[in-house]
C-alpha cells in the first residue's frame, strides 16, 4: 500500500473577477478611465489583480470619445457567447453623447439585456442609465444619472423612479451612479463590497479621491448651486447665506437683503437657483458643518452651533436627509482616509 504525505502546497489564487465594460462612440471618456482605473488598482498580497478588466463596444476597434481621444474595444457583440458571459462578475455601462443614439439602437438594448442577464450585478455611469431604462431594465427601480439629464430620463421613461440628486443608487443587482466621477465613487463602493473597507479607503486615498462618497450623497452643494445664479441680487443673497450660516436666514430677513418682496424673492430665488431658499440654506450649512468635522477635536454640538443648525439633533437629520450618514459617521470617513495603509505603503513603489 503507498502512503503519500499530505500536500501542505498552497492552493492555487482564485482568478480574478471578471469586469466588462461597455463603450461606444462619444462615451465620457473619465466614465470608463475612472471606474476601470479604479478596479485595476485592487491587488492582492503577491501584486496579482483582484479584476480582470475589458472594455467591449457594439464593434471591435476604436471607439473616438467626446474628448477626441480615442479607446480600443477588445471585442464587439458578435466575438461575446453566452459561455464567455458565463461566470461575470460585474457588468459596466459608460455614459456619454452616445447614448443618444444607442437608446434606439435594438442590437445594443438586446446585448445589454443578455449580459444583465448573466452578470452577478450590473452598473451605469452617468447617462449609461438612460440604455438601462431603455432595455427595460429599470422599471420599477430607484435609479440616478447626472443631475442636468434625470429630468429626461424621467420624462422619456416613467416607470423609473429617478433620483435625479443621488451620487449613486441600489436596487438589488442593479446599481446606477450620477456623473462622471460618481462613477467611480460607485466603484469604490462595490470594490468596498467585494474586498473590504479597508482596501477601497487605501485606493481612495492612493488615488488621492478626498473621501468614500457614500451613495445618497448629494450631487451639488450650496456652492455649486450659486455659482450657476445669473440674478445679480440672488447671487448676492447666496454669498451671504454660505458667508453667515448662523445669521438670520428666513426668508422676511432674505428678501429684505435682495430689496424684494418676500413673495417675489421666494420665485425668483427657485427659479435662479433651482432650489428653496430653505433648501439653500440648509445645503449651505450642510457645507459648513462638512469643513468643520474634519477637525475631530471639535465636538459635534460645537460644529452644529458653528455651521448654523444649533442643535447636533437638527444637524444629524439634515446629515441623513442629504448625505445618507451621521455626521460621526461622515467624520469616521474622513479621518480614515488619512491613516496610512499596508496596502498604500505597498503601492508606494509604483509612484
Amino acid at each position: 500500500m503507498n502512503i503519500h504525505a499530505p500536500d501542505h502546497s498552497p492552493a492555487p489564487p482564485a482568478p480574478p473577477l471578471r469586469v466588462m465594460m461597455l463603450g461606444f462612440d462619444d462615451a465620457q471618456i473619465l466614465d470608463i478611465a475612472g471606474p476601470v482605473q479604479l478596479f485595476t488598482a485592487a491587488l492582492r498580497a503577491d501584486e496579482t489583480p483582484h479584476y480582470a478588466v475589458e472594455l467591449i463596444a457594439k464593434v471591435k476597434g476604436p471607439m473616438v470619445t467626446t474628448s477626441g481621444l480615442t479607446l480600443y474595444a477588445a471585442r464587439g457583440f458578435d466575438e461575446i457567447s453566452d459561455d464567455d458571459l458565463a461566470g461575470l462578475d460585474t457588468f459596466l455601462i459608460s455614459g456619454g453623447q452616445g447614448t443618444r443614439a444607442l437608446q434606439h439602437d435594438e442590437a445594443t438594448l438586446a446585448f445589454i439585456r443578455r449580459v444583465h442577464a448573466r452578470a452577478r450585478r450590473t452598473a451605469s455611469i452617468c447617462t449609461g442609465a438612460i440604455l438601462l431604462a431603455a432595455a427595460g431594465l429599470l422599471d420599477g427601480k430607484s435609479a440616478t444619472t447626472h443631475w442636468a439629464y434625470a429630468p429626461k430620463l424621467a420624462r422619456d421613461y416613467p416607470n423609473v423612479q429617478v433620483d435625479g440628486d443621488a451620487i449613486f443608487t441600489r436596487a438589488g443587482n442593479m446599481f446606477t451612479s450620477a456623473g462622471v466621477t460618481a462613477g467611480m465613487d460607485l466603484a469604490l463602493a462595490l470594490i468596498e463590497d467585494d474586498l473590504g473597507r479597508d482596501t477601497a479607503l487605501a485606493i481612495a486615498r492612493y488615488h488621492v479621491m478626498y473621501l468614500m462618497r457614500p451613495g445618497g450623497q448629494s450631487q451639488y452643494s450650496a456652492q455649486l448651486a450659486a455659482q450657476a445664479v445669473d440674478d445679480e441680487r440672488i447671487a448676492q443673497v447666496c454669498s451671504y447665506i454660505i458667508d453667515n450660516p448662523r445669521a438670520d436666514l428666513t426668508v422676511p430677513h432674505l428678501a429684505g437683503i435682495a430689496r424684494m418682496s418676500e413673495r417675489n424673492f421666494a420665485r425668483r430665488f427657485a427659479e435662479n437657483a433651482a432650489m428653496t431658499p430653505a433648501l439653500f440654506v440648509e445645503r449651505a450649512r450642510l457645507d459648513e458643518a462638512r469643513r468643520r468635522l474634519s477637525d475631530a477635536r471639535v465636538p459635534l454640538e460645537r460644529v452644529a452651533h458653528e455651521a448654523g443648525f444649533g442643535q447636533a439633533e437638527r444637524m444629524r437629520r439634515a446629515f441623513l436627509k442629504h448625505l445618507g450618514v451621521t455626521p460621526n459617521r461622515y467624520r469616521e470617513r474622513f479621518r480614515t482616509t488619512r491613516r496610512p495603509t499596508t496596502l498604500l505603503q505597498d503601492m508606494s513603489h509604483d509612484i
